[in-house]
């Protein structure tokens, strides 16, 4: 193994001697790791090896200390490209070959199908194409808040330029001066349907100069003009740069060579008898049983454990919004952001929080925090998907980061972008306003109303709902302050503060919010109303009303509804039945939440479902409620009615 430094004049000699000799070796890798498996993309990486090869024996990154401070970062975007990824770091001492190619592709799960961040000296699990580019904006804005300068290096795939988001981190990357990044693109010119030029023409270089990229062609097997050109990007402190790469899909292997059919297709028997012929290897170096051999057997990874960085942070004091004082959660997010931040300011003043806006600084209520904390706010303007992933990407730097958009925008389009978040081990804080009806006037295409049913599906999310400003205060609170991902759930409009029977703040004072509690608002014996979010104060009016005509009804709220504690899902199990109410389709919301877990508890028990269960037209919130049939009258007269019949 032979190192150099991106601030040597030149390539060495002997480095470029290990180098040739390298590519052999991994070339061997690639088709062992593919063979195997049987399945794979063999074609571009073999076509992205010297690339690789180049960037991980010459950029800041250390074998013995893989996620050292300071580290330059590689972000494989294309990550179909494993196995020539794999075969690299195994050349320069990051991981065992033997156990990189006997468990390609296997359920031993560490070296999967496309790169794994879990793998030493890989930064990002990438795939789903598009994303690298963000995801390097998020490491570079990391290594700046902690004081630090990395350079970020993205390699990508010629027809994954398709992808739109790669535009969006572009111009987000020039705004905001990163120069330290340098994207390389692999310009085979063929993807798995064809050539790209085909499939779908574009201009990749105007594009990047465009955004205001500077932009170089190189041969991207020659790695004496690939080490240059990284060296003078790097140099460049005024805009970053990008690397056209032009590459032989399959290098290397001559029937292999500019045929799209090996983009995603191992070597059949035939086929690897003749590469081993080709390559003039010694054919013991090609016998697989062993290699099978192994990972039948199936021994533990030698990979270490992935390290997970959190800041410290403090909560600040809560704040009791009183009852006369009506406001929006959304105000009451804004106000207890900009109070952790302040609480959590180190000496210079300035705390580890970042949060990210879409053009909705007004609206989602940034304003004080970015006042206060301008090197901490990044306004990304209207690109949605690239602002999730590079807003994910800082959660994991040490940074409690937090993406605040409308519903529609910052769950709907974007959760593939959160899903791959969490993959990642994220620590992003996604707040949404304007969700569901309450969107009020702008009507069917701003409803998000599947909000819940959408993000229960990623594994590692926390979905906090709720009810009004007092908890809005005490949930933000504990999302910034907590580990991994979480969704902070509220509508668009000032709402009534929730009281309790004597009429104080029921979420105020004392107050402490427990993930998985239900909050039991008012008691009774004759069934159990439990609202989510926004409809809550309409909810309390209706219950109210039937207690005092004679109907001995309780009301809970359930700001977790997908993750209820036993003791709250044994407290609906011993009513008579249970009402839900949500401003969320009824389908996959806070009802088939409460029924699910009721069902799991071994309980069926009558249950109504009040919410969403169609479009509704725009209009104020409270005519929109009113014609869904979410507010106060509309619930009462339901679940009164629903109370009759169970008699």
């Amino acid at each position: 193994m032979v190192r150099s430094s991106l601030d040597a004049p030149t390539l060495s000699a002997e480095h470029l001697q290990w180098h040739q000799e390298a590519v052999q070796r991994c070339r061997r890798a690639i088709i062992q790791m593919t063979s195997l498996a049987a399945s794979g993309h063999p074609g571009g990486s073999l076509s992205s090896l010297d690339l690789y090869l180049v960037l991980w024996s010459c950029a800041k990154v250390e074998a013995e200390n893989p996620w050292m401070d300071g580290r330059d970062r590689i972000v494989v975007s294309h990550g179909h490209t494993s196995p020539g990824v794999y075969s690299v770091l195994a050349e320069l001492g990051f991981i065992d070959n033997d156990e990189a190619v006997s468990s390609f592709r296997s359920t031993q799960n560490l070296f999967e199908g496309h790169i794994e961040r879990e793998i030493p000296g890989v930064e990002w699990t990438t795939g789903n194409l598009g994303q690298g580019l963000s995801a390097a904006c998020g490491m570079v804005l990391g290594d700046r808040i902690h004081g630090r300068r990395c350079n970020a290096f993205v390699p990508m795939g010629d027809g994954e330029q398709q992808k739109g988001q790669i535009a969006e981190a572009r111009r987000f990357a020039v705004k905001f001066g990163l120069h330290e990044i340098t994207a390389i693109v692999d310009r085979n010119q063929l993807q798995i349907g064809g050539e790209t030029a085909e499939i779908m023409p574009q201009e990749i270089a105007a594009g990047w100069e465009a955004d205001g990229w500077r932009v170089v062609e190189v041969d991207g097997h020659d790695p004496q003009q690939i080490f240059s050109a990284l060296q003078q990007a790097r140099k460049d402190e005024q805009r970053p740069w990008c690397i056209i790469a032009h590459t032989v899909m399959g290098k290397g292997i001559s029937f292999m060579e500019n045929k799209s059919d090996f983009h995603g297709r191992a070597l059949n028997t035939e086929e690897l008898a003749a590469a081993v012929t080709e390559l003039g290897e010694d054919a013991a170096l090609w016998d697989l049983q062993p290699l099978q051999q192994r990972r039948a057997r199936r021994p533990d990874s030698t990979v270490p454990t992935l390290p997970d960085r959190l800041p410290s942070l403090h909560p600040g004091e809560p704040i009791t919004y009183a009852v006369d004082q009506k406001t929006d959660c959304r105000s009451a997010f804004g106000q207890a952001i900009f109070d952790v931040a302040c609480a959590s300011a180190d000496g210079q003043g300035s705390p580890p929080i970042a949060a990210f806006d879409c053009d909705l600084e007004g609206s989602v209520k940034l304003g004080a925090f970015h006042k206060q904390y301008p090197d901490r706010f990044f306004q990304a303007g209207i690109q949605e998907h690239h602002t999730a992933t590079c807003a994910g990407a800082l959660s994991t730097c040490g940074v409690t980061t937090v993406f605040a958009d409308f519903g529609v925008f910052g769950v709907c389009e974007t959760y593939n972008q959160h899903r791959l978040s969490d993959i990642n081990h994220a620590h992003l804080k996604i707040a949404c306003t304007h969700l569901g009806l309450d969107v009020g006037e702008d009507g069917k295409t701003h409803q998000c109303i599947d909000y819940v049913g959408v993000l229960r599906n990623i594994f590692g999310i926390s979905i906090y709902i709720p009810a009004d400003p007092n908890q809005t205060d005490r949930i933000v609170r504990h999302a910034l302050t907590s580990a991994g991902m979480a969704f902070i759930g509220m509508g668009r409009s000032k709402l009534k503060t929730i009281t309790d029977d004597a009429g104080a703040p029921y979420f105020g004072g004392d107050y402490q919010f427990t993930p998985g509690h239900l909050d039991i608002i008012r008691s009774g014996t004759a069934g159990m109303v439990v609202a989510m979010g926004t409809p809550t104060a309409q909810a309390l009016e209706a219950v109210d009303a039937l207690r005092t005509e004679g109907l001995d009804i309780g009301l809970a709220h359930a700001a977790t509804p997908t993750d209820l504690d036993e003791a709250s899902i044994q407290q609906l199990a011993s009513q008579p039945f249970v009402v839900t109410v949500e401003d969320h389709s009824v389908r996959t919301g806070l009802g088939n939440c409460v029924a699910e877990q009721l069902f799991g508890a071994g309980t069926a028990i009558p249950q109504l479902r009040i919410g969403v269960d169609n479009y509704s037209p725009s209009g104020p919130s409270s005519e929109v409620y009113r014609l869904a049939g979410l507010d106060a009258d509309s619930i009462r007269e339901r679940v009164q009615a629903f109370a009759l019949e169970r008699q």
